[in-house]
């Protein structure tokens, strides 16, 4: 009898080099040095190829953590609250410190008008009755979105106010 053939075929090396394919993938979007590194080992690549890689796209400007993680607060700022933010971009290998680097300029009052903003809109989809009801209903999401209770409330209580007073037309 013939041994089974495995469901598992042997990968086929990968075209090209590991710095094209590098630069292929930044091409697309910015990706932060373990993301790359993860891809082009899925890809087939071997660790000395992937690292001479990594280093020279380091040196041409086009791999920069600290840049990744500021594109990346400044362009997700508006939906997600610092907790958050640190936790996608731990998840996606950015150093600690550059993490903290990044949301330092994310300031309480940017985040607390971009929590405005996301109250604003839940609100707008379904105004809320009391003010316990905007609390449970609006301030539990802005938690779950990476901001803090207190700014969640301050934001929450903004909204009431506004809708509170008549709008000048």
């Amino acid at each position: 009898m013939a041994p089974r053939s495995s469901s598992r075929r042997p990968k086929a090396p990968p075209s090209g080099t590991a710095l094209d394919a590098g630069l292929r993938l930044l091409g697309r979007r910015a990706h932060s040095r373990v993301e790359l590194l993860l891809k082009l080992t899925r890809r087939g690549f071997e660790g000395p190829a992937i690292r001479q890689a990594l280093k020279r796209l380091e040196e041409l400007g086009y791999l920069d953590d600290r840049a990744f993680a500021s594109s990346f607060v400044r362009r997700r700022g508006s939906v997600r609250g610092p907790r958050a933010l640190s936790a996608e971009l731990a998840a996606r290998g950015v150093d600690r410190s550059e993490v903290d680097t990044a949301l330092a300029v994310f300031g309480p009052d940017e985040q607390l008008a971009a929590a405005t903003h996301i109250a604003e809109r839940l609100y707008a989809a379904k105004p809320a009755l009391s003010r316990q009801e905007m609390l449970d209903r609006i301030g539990t999401k802005l938690v779950r979105r990476g901001f803090s209770m207190a700014l969640a409330r301050a934001a929450c209580m903004s909204v009431l106010a506004g809708a509170a007073s008549p709008t000048d037309s």
